[in-house]
């Protein structure tokens, strides 16, 4: 999880950790990518995130789970994107309760 500040690591029972990374976003793909080996590298975050990823062109691709459910406010998600990006379906898979939309992100 990317931090202003140090954290320790969490680990939960079943083996699952976090682990909270303040040296920007490259090093946290960085230590990611080595975890992962050939797998994929998933980010879950909010909206905040997610746009510093996509503007830092660390994005191949981005999938929205769309749930109708209003929390709040918060930060709106497709702004202040760089300008040359552009977001190209790929596929819109429907659920119970949510309609899942992935994007490639095109520049």
């Amino acid at each position: 999880m990317l931090q202003h500040q140090e954290h320790e690591q969490i680990l939960r029972h079943g083996g699952t950790s976090f682990t909270f990374v303040h040296e920007g976003l490259e090093h946290a793909l960085e230590l990611a990518q080595n975890e992962a080996g050939d797998k994929d590298v998933l980010i879950a975050g909010g909206a905040d995130a997610v746009q510093q990823f996509l503007a830092a062109g660390l994005i191949d691709e981005l999938q929205i789970d769309l749930v109708p459910i209003i929390l709040g406010d918060g930060r709106t998600f497709f702004e202040d994107l760089p300008t040359d990006l552009r977001l190209e379906p790929i596929a819109v898979m429907d659920g119970p309760g949510a309609t899942h939309i992935r994007y490639r992100a095109v520049r």
